[in-house]
């Protein structure tokens, strides 16, 4: 058998780098119950509003809306947003508990996507923007397109 889809984005956090300065990533996997990796898998989650927290040496994920599977059976949780465990290693859960104890950093979830047939959430550690951060990185990134857009307009005249 061939490997798996590798890396196949199922639901991503858009917002997190338009709210936050991310400063760091990690990897972690996905505790699932019942019919809720082929909800994932259809595309049926949203961590839009998800964030997480470090508990009794665990870290868990909350507000993360995963649809229940239309054919479930009675192994179909009933909650979509119900608290789900984290699964990283215990030195890299005790670097994030001391990071984000600092203040103004958060653990955001970026991404949830499919590695060697396991789900993976990527999380990062933020720290909030203020408005005016918005406003800035808003207009750095206006600024770049419309160089972008001067190059190319003198690549087609240039032909």
């Amino acid at each position: 058998m061939g490997k798996k889809a590798d890396g196949k984005v199922l639901a991503q956090n858009k917002k997190a780098s338009h709210d936050y300065f991310i400063e760091d990533t990690y990897e972690a996997g996905l505790v699932l119950t019942g019919t809720e990796i082929k909800s994932l898998r259809n595309g049926r989650a949203n961590i839009g509003d998800a964030f997480a927290t470090i508990r009794n040496g665990e870290i868990h994920v909350h507000n993360m809306h995963i649809s229940p599977f239309e054919q479930g059976n009675r192994n179909n949780p009933t909650d979509p947003t119900r608290t789900r465990k984290l699964l990283m290693h215990k030195v890299q859960i005790h670097k994030l508990l001391g990071q984000s104890k600092q203040e103004g950093y958060s653990i955001v979830p970026l991404k949830i996507y499919v590695r060697n047939g396991y789900a993976k959430l990527l999380i990062g550690l933020g720290k909030g923007k203020k408005q005016y951060d918005k406003r800035d990185t808003a207009a750095k990134k206006d600024a770049q397109r419309d160089i972008q857009r001067a190059l190319r307009e003198k690549q087609k005249i240039a032909r």
